[in-house]
């Protein structure tokens, strides 16, 4: 793979958690309950927190992603490394859809009932749908590629 595709691709995974991490602090900042509290209540906040939590999965399955972009770019797609970055990124996101699916039956079942929790539903809906597919695409990707690598191995104890 070319040097420019995988710094294309790096920076790529870089402005992808530079913008999520800048949406993460900015978004509570414009919460409608916001208006009247300090930003100490505003980030101390328990669901504030909990969605901090959660994107822990986020961030190490990102760093995941942009070292196994580095082992393509270094031409050691086909090592164990590569596999258990991939498998890093199959636990993460199993982990994080399983974060959003508390938090959205935490929602549906306490919110305010003055309040419509139709549009935080329908955004867990989204995120565990893209973790469960990301999960699914690393765990074919790493079955496939512990393939050629236990062939690797193989080919080479024979020479």
């Amino acid at each position: 793979m070319k040097r420019v595709s995988v710094v294309f691709l790096q920076a790529v995974l870089v402005l992808i958690g530079v913008v999520t991490l800048s949406l993460l602090i900015w978004l509570p900042l414009t919460e409608g309950r916001a208006t009247n509290l300090d930003l100490v209540d505003i980030y101390s906040d328990k669901f504030i927190l909990y969605g901090y939590t959660t994107s822990i999965p986020f961030f190490v399955a990102l760093f995941m992603a942009f070292r196994l972009v580095g082992y393509i770019g270094q031409n050691k797609v086909f090592s164990p490394t590569a596999v258990e970055a991939l498998k890093h990124i199959k636990y993460c996101a199993i982990i994080l859809s399983a974060l959003v699916v508390l938090a959205g039956a935490f929602i549906r079942f306490t919110h305010n009932k003055e309040d419509d929790p139709t549009g935080f539903l329908a955004i867990c809906i989204v995120t565990t749908f893209a973790s469960i597919v990301v999960a699914t695409a690393a765990a074919i990707f790493e079955k496939l590629l512990q393939t050629v690598v236990d062939m690797k191995s193989e080919n080479d104890l024979t020479i």
